[in-house]
């Protein structure tokens, strides 16, 4: 709200400050110089108000910005009657800080339909029937129904049945934990199976997930605010003005010389080339889906040289897939998929899903299954085309077939089993896991390249899976069982190394991109949480996404500079000029307006910044 507010206050200087330009030009032409002078200064009045509280409010935490240029030129040329002077750089100024609202405004918009699904109710049990509440209503003991598909609202424990939860936002585990009656379930986990009921056994503000949202809440506030470019470059620039400014005057007597030179140093390669350069690498970065919240993040991202990686669901893709398949003699390995496949078609669990997608990729027909039973947390049982198919956990499986549980080969740590009977036999084994990324191996490669200097890993899952997934990746470093404290630990630490990215996309990853310089989410399947804190979003569920979003940041960066450099030296030769006398006021701010032009339409050419192996329509 308080964002809102500020942003429509700046959109109405801009108007009041054009407004009087143009009406007091209007007047002067027709003759009415008094009054054009007049509502020159009215169209002034505002942005230097403004400029003035912006210029206290730096200064008390110890900041100096171009502020004070901008008021110096301002007040000077009130104070020895050059308005029209004032009112250029007016609009110049409350049009640059004007650019720099409109990019993060645009940034918040775009987020809005990104973080909706955040769920604000839970179904809760009264008096034999079901209502909706809000979670500030549920309270301990409450029983509440969590139907497929639903984010457990609070802490509590299974009531009935068995639940299939997918805990991968928490903890990094890809595939669904199964929870007897009676088992803890955190809130923040995901239900992958049936409906069950769960008795809350806290309120939700001291739920798991609410401690997750705090914890992300302190990473924010200690985060170090990213200082802008235009601020980092503008105490020397002010220095080297009010030496100019000062000898003109000092040297000749006359104060309109003085005057001159603050209005020709006034930064607009600064205040309009960087964040015009910057809000078009914003649009850029967007296209190609990467949503950056803001010229900062996006200033921030150009200078990463430490990168933190998620493993499930960010370096992996978080969905199990079929890596192998063990056919006993006899049976051809498509035909077991294709009748396992088949009858997992009446079951909604993860991995039933992942078997039916496998089969679909390789082609196969799958037929309708019949006397389908689904045992919870066991298995799948049914007829396809005629034949007796059991598909399920081994043990599940081989008490139906009359076999010993174990009675297959071995497989790595983090892969799961899925067993396959036809007919009373054991027809052989599905190995499931959770692989790479596609691309993630050259995405890396191409990070190191731009210059990424460390690149780790850092997970909530067990360390040998870990190792297994990313062997070969040349990683500078794995850190597994890690909880969500350890991984903003982590990223403190690694600050040393210089500016941090943290890429995730769970809850448990939230405060690790909040406390990270700059922290990106996977925002196509990731949760609200880690979006809501990231500075950055990968719109699409692609993480070699990744390069492109940096080369675009470093490129509009690089674009900027060369603006800030030319329009800064062609500044100082007018102000040199214009304390020779060769420059009026005026004349001063109309070559300021040529500079202007230059420099915006050289940081135009951020609009055309096309990532390498990238197509311009690949968004």
């Amino acid at each position: 709200m308080e964002q809102a507010r500020g942003d429509r206050i700046k959109t109405l200087i801009l108007l009041i400050a054009l407004g009087g330009l143009v009406t007091g030009l209007m007047l002067h032409f027709a003759g009415l110089g008094a009054l054009a002078g007049i509502v020159w200064t009215a169209g002034v009045l505002p942005v230097l108000a403004a400029l003035l509280v912006e210029i206290v409010q730096s200064l008390r935490q110890g900041e100096v910005g171009l502020d004070i240029v901008a008021a110096l030129s301002m007040s000077a040329a009130l104070l020895f009657g050059e308005a029209l002077a004032a009112a250029v750089v007016a609009v110049m100024y409350s049009g640059g800080t004007f650019l720099e609202s409109f990019a993060e405004g645009r940034a918040r918009r775009e987020m809005h339909d990104l973080l909706s699904r955040v769920p604000r109710s839970a179904t809760r049990h009264n008096n034999g029937g079901l209502e909706e509440v809000p979670l500030d209503e549920i309270a301990p003991g409450d029983r509440l129904l969590i139907r497929q598909g639903d984010v457990l609202p609070v802490d509590g424990t299974v009531a009935s049945g068995v639940a299939f939860l997918d805990t991968s936002a928490l903890t990094g585990e890809s595939l669904p934990v199964r929870l007897e009656p009676g088992a803890d379930a955190m809130s923040g986990s995901a239900n992958a199976g049936e409906a069950f009921d769960l008795l809350a056994t806290r309120e939700a503000r001291d739920s798991t997930y609410a401690g997750i949202v705090r914890l992300v809440e302190a990473a924010q506030r200690s985060k170090a605010p990213m200082a802008r470019m235009a601020d980092r470059w503008s105490l020397g620039f002010l220095a080297v003005t009010v030496a100019i400014a000062f000898a003109a005057w000092w040297f000749t007597g006359d104060p309109i010389r003085a005057v001159a030179v603050l209005v020709v140093a006034t930064p607009c390669p600064l205040i309009l080339a960087v964040p015009v350069a910057l809000v078009a690498g914003l649009s850029r970065a967007a296209h190609f889906g990467v949503l950056i919240k803001g010229a900062g993040p996006l200033e921030t991202m150009a200078r990463i040289r430490t990168l933190i990686l998620d493993k499930t669901g960010t370096l992996t893709d978080g969905r199990p897939r079929i890596v192998a398949i063990d056919a006993r003699e006899g049976i051809d390995a498509d035909e077991m998929l294709r009748l396992a496949a088949a009858l997992d078609q009446a079951s909604k669990h993860p991995v039933a899903q992942a078997i039916v997608a496998a089969a679909r990729a390789r082609g196969l027909a799958l037929s309708v299954p019949l006397e389908v039973a689904e045992i919870p947390g066991e298995g799948v049982v049914g007829q396809v085309d005629g034949r007796r198919v059991i598909v399920g956990g081994d043990a599940f499986v081989a008490r139906r077939v009359g076999r010993q549980p174990g009675d297959h080969p071995p497989f790595e740590a983090g892969s799961v089993l899925v067993a396959v009977g036809i007919d009373g036999h054991m027809a052989g084994h599905l190995v499931m896991a959770d692989p790479l990324r596609e691309g993630a191996r050259e995405m890396l490669a191409e990070l190191r390249g731009q210059g990424i200097a460390r690149i780790l890993l850092a997970t909530g899952d067990r360390a040998e899976v870990a190792e297994r997934v990313t062997e070969g990746l040349g990683l500078d470093g794995l850190r597994a069982d890690l909880t969500p404290d350890q991984k903003v630990l982590l990223v403190l630490t690694e600050r040393k190394h210089g500016p941090v990215m943290m890429v995730g996309d769970g809850v448990n990853d939230a405060p690790a991109l909040a406390a990270a310089d700059v922290g990106v989410a996977m925002g196509a399947r990731g949760a609200a949480a880690s979006a809501e804190a990231a500075d950055a979003v990968l719109l699409v569920d692609r993480i070699d996404r990744l390069g492109p979003g940096i080369e675009i940041a470093r490129r509009a960066r690089g674009i900027a500079l060369q603006s800030v450099v030319a329009g800064l030296g062609l500044s100082v030769a007018g102000m040199i000029a214009a304390a020779y006398g060769y420059l009026s006021p005026v004349q001063g701010a109309l070559l300021q307006e040529v500079i202007d032009v230059a420099v915006i339409l050289n940081a135009l050419r951020a609009l055309r910044i096309a990532p390498r192996g990238m197509a311009d329509d690949a968004a």
